[in-house]
């Protein structure tokens, strides 16, 4: 970490508060296109995603992930189709994508998904790219998410983060009226 920015894979420079939310895309071979027209992605070196243009390789879709600013620090992760909040620790920024695949995976198990679902899953995102965010609806998810995760935990320092994050599960997330 050099000047309080982190290189993550992906092309992603995360500084203290400014690149937070971004997108995780999981799966290999995904392109877009940039504002200019240019093809990017894994085929031409790894730019930036932009959220919406490609939604990954597994079955679950891109994942949202935002910091919780807590000692020791933290990631919150929301899935973008099933709202299902995951957290991990932040330390080692720089293995943050390598780490998701697993936290993912045990969350999925503790919420008694199938096991060939989360094997599937786990094998899929072992390649994940870091970008900007697309969904609002999300993006004020994983807020609300962060408030309530903030609160438990002030509650009780100690509790495990995927404790915690299956407390958050619970929380409804459909519109007030319809």
């Amino acid at each position: 970490m050099k000047g309080g920015v982190a290189a993550v894979p992906g092309n992603v420079a995360l500084t203290r508060r400014s690149a937070w939310p971004v997108a995780v895309v999981c799966g290999k071979g995904w392109t877009g296109v940039d504002r200019a027209g240019r093809q990017e992605g894994a085929a031409s070196g790894g730019s930036v995603y932009r959220a919406g243009k490609h939604r990954g390789t597994t079955l679950l879709g891109p994942w949202y992930a935002t910091v919780l600013f807590w000692r020791p620090r933290a990631a919150l992760l929301v899935n973008e189709m099933t709202l299902l909040p995951v957290l991990l620790p932040l330390a080692r920024v720089a293995t943050l994508t390598s780490r998701i695949a697993e936290q993912i995976s045990t969350a999925l198990t503790v919420h008694k998904a199938p096991a060939a679902f989360v094997d599937q899953e786990r094998q899929h995102m072992q390649a994940a790219q870091l970008g900007v965010t697309a969904n609002r609806s999300v993006v004020g998810v994983m807020t609300e998410f962060a408030r309530l995760a903030e609160i438990h935990h002030h509650d009780d320092p100690t509790v495990d983060l995927v404790e915690l994050a299956v407390r958050l599960a619970v929380t409804p997330c459909s519109p007030l009226f319809s």
